[in-house]
């Protein structure tokens, strides 16, 4: 059974004032190349904060503890990458790490780099956008996204 969570953690360096990003290559679920924060699928049986944790240093080498993410967000997506349905994304933040930024997965990832939180790369995965934007405004805990408004059914 395939888990309908989802992770990402926004690494931000506030002294050069940049985040972690990835340039996804995959054409498994998407049209083109577009990109996105470290994260993946929280496995069954694995806690959100463990599973970012994890995600993050699969896809850039980069280690921190659970404890020290910050849940920022929480996405309600009304379809997946999957065409599949709905899901449910948990953005957490992090600004103690260690390790060297490294792509371990250039098999999924063109690129993994630091980038200028104001003046991120694009074109970026919808989600990951409306997870930036709550993040850099202070936005909403939780955001329904994609779902129409009321009375548009």
């Amino acid at each position: 059974m395939s888990s309908r969570l989802t992770v990402s953690v926004v690494v931000h360096d506030r002294e050069l004032d940049r985040i972690v990003t990835v340039h996804y290559g995959s054409r498994s679920w998407h049209p083109q190349p577009a990109w996105t924060l470290p994260g993946g699928k929280v496995d069954p049986g694995e806690s959100a904060d463990r599973a970012a944790a994890r995600e993050l240093h699969e896809e850039t080498g980069l280690v921190v503890a659970p404890a020290d993410l910050r849940l920022d967000r929480v996405l309600h997506v009304a379809q997946g990458w999957d065409g599949h349905g709905q899901y449910v994304h948990f953005l957490f933040a992090a600004e103690r790490w260690h390790g060297e930024l490294t792509n371990r997965e250039p098999h999924k990832h063109l690129e993994v780099r630091w980038s200028p939180i104001r003046d991120l790369p694009t074109p970026m995965f919808p989600s990951t956008a409306g997870a930036l934007a709550g993040y850099l405004e202070a936005g909403p805990l939780f955001v329904p996204l994609d779902w129409p408004s009321p009375g548009a059914e």
